[in-house]
């Protein structure tokens, strides 16, 4: 059975940091894209950040550009996000993905597996 658990949300005040963490399990990663994404309440689910296989290519969304890094560790088959400067803005439930064939890494419908979310609030 395919699992993406991801762990590492929490409170934080305006200003500080988080790093997220994916674990998978139940088959290898190793050859697929890995994406972030995040969903506030009463809003659609957007894309965050995402990765390469090998780790070469990063993306990101706008808003979050230059505070987020997106990072993986295939022998362990985990994908990490380290969130800085976090603003209430970045409030939401954030989600780990994994695609199965490569296609385009900002939308959330190319992609196969899915964890069940990890909350990050930001207070102001």
């Amino acid at each position: 059975q395919v699992q993406l658990v991801e762990s590492g949300g929490g409170l934080v005040q305006a200003g500080g940091s988080l790093r997220l963490s994916c674990a998978a399990s139940g088959r290898t990663f190793s050859r697929s894209t890995m994406g972030w994404f995040r969903q506030a309440p009463g809003k659609v689910r957007e894309f965050v950040s995402a990765i390469s296989w090998s780790g070469a290519r990063t993306y990101y969304a706008g808003s979050v550009k230059g505070r987020f890094t997106i990072s993986r560790d295939n022998a362990k088959n985990t994908v990490y996000l380290q969130m800085n400067s976090l603003k209430p803005e970045d409030t939401a439930v954030y989600y780990c993905a994994a695609q199965t064939y490569y296609s385009d890494y900002d939308d959330l419908y190319e992609y196969d597996y899915w964890g069940q979310g990890t909350q990050v609030t930001v207070s102001s």
